[in-house]
């Protein structure tokens, strides 16, 4: 674990929730596999949220389906490596560093997946100083994520797989099948200790970006995260995650919050599903995710509105731009969209008409 620095803009899973990491280890009696930090069931407790025999309350970290999280520890339990999937806003990222945070104490040792994603950051590479002064050494060989977590027996994290390329990608099927990672330069390897294991996100909006192929795929154990269940479940959800970035960012609470989270949320869902909540109106779908992580924002960025610009209580105009500029991505199409839902849907809504104002407002303002 990280030394534990109070003043960051955004502190590790491990460090943010160190005092419930440890509560749960010194209560924990079941058998923990080796290296792992906490037993299959605390780690499922620590992402769902409890409350332990003392009464200490453990804080969810996760709001969704409790056998997803169970398929996925216990995943990490065997030698399968785990793959979670998901559209936008489904809570990936936040689940893998939750459970790399849970097991191994540690969830910095990641690999970002990006287009231009080299094979040294799986592997290895080099410091060419060394090299070029000693030759090929271990001193001289610079580990990625992957391999320290192989030599240590943690958890290594890869984001968004699929966006890394395709030979990239299959640089893990050694590691993930022989649990070695060859190094011919030295004539040696790296093999992995037991606790090592592979949690990896993939957005399954990315199908046929850089497509896992069939002998990769094997290798992973794939569990589909879905989106929040009902309105209530995704509100919950964005409360709690408001209220964590409120306090990071030093925002003061606000009135009008819970109101407004509920709008943002009821928005974004019957735009996703093309109908409303009651079940009677259609609505067009825009080209835009409205993911859970995007309300978030939207609702994160109406609180900082409201503090530094506005009256101190989160209003609809706080709210509204933000909203429009989540469902407004193609100019040409969402915006006759978003018309016809403020229109056909909030306009006649009881209790929203100051949403309904905020909104075309904001839509004459961006006209100009």
């Amino acid at each position: 674990m990280t030394d534990l620095v109070t003043d960051v803009l955004r502190q590790h899973a491990e460090d943010a929730f160190a005092a419930e990491l440890a509560v749960l280890a010194a209560r924990d009696d079941r058998p923990r596999p080796e290296r792992w930090r906490l037993s299959p069931w605390a780690v499922a407790t620590y992402l769902l949220g409890g409350e332990l025999d003392d009464g200490t309350v453990i804080t969810p970290k996760y709001i969704g389906p409790r056998r997803v999280v169970e398929v996925a520890v216990t995943t990490l339990a065997t030698d399968r490596a785990l793959l979670l999937l998901g559209v936008p806003g489904t809570a990936k990222t936040w689940v893998s560093e939750h459970l790399a945070a849970a097991i191994s104490g540690d969830s910095t040792l990641l690999v970002q997946g990006t287009a231009g994603t080299p094979e040294e950051a799986v592997r290895y590479g080099w410091n060419y100083a060394r090299l070029l002064t000693d030759g090929p050494s271990r001193e001289a060989l610079v580990p990625s994520p992957l391999m320290r977590a192989m030599a240590d027996g943690r958890i290594a994290r890869v984001e968004e797989l699929t966006r890394i390329p395709a030979d990239v990608q299959d640089s893990l099927i050694t590691i993930l099948s022989e649990k070695t990672l060859p190094i011919p330069e030295l004539g040696t390897e790296t093999q992995a200790v037991r606790g090592f294991n592979v949690i990896a996100t993939a957005n399954d909006r990315d199908r046929g970006v850089n497509e896992l192929s069939s002998a990769l795929r094997r290798r992973f154990n794939t569990v589909v995260l879905p989106l929040p269940a009902s309105l209530e479940e995704e509100v919950e959800i964005v409360t709690r995650r408001v209220e964590q970035l409120g306090r990071s960012l030093q925002l003061p609470e606000l009135p009008g919050g819970a109101q407004e989270i509920r709008r943002v949320v009821t928005v974004f869902r019957e735009l996703r599903a093309g109908l409303t909540t009651d079940g009677r109106t259609k609505v067009k779908t825009p080209s835009g995710t409205l993911s859970t992580a995007e309300a978030i924002s939207v609702v994160t960025n109406g609180m900082a509105l409201a503090a530094h610009f506005g009256d101190g209580v989160l209003r609809a105009g706080d709210v509204a731009a933000g909203v429009i500029g989540a469902v407004v991505r193609d100019p040409a199409a969402d915006q006759q969209i978003w018309r016809e839902y403020v229109e056909g849907v909030v306009r006649e809504r009881d209790g929203w008409q100051d949403f309904y104002r905020a909104a075309r407002e904001n839509a004459r303002e961006n006209a100009r």
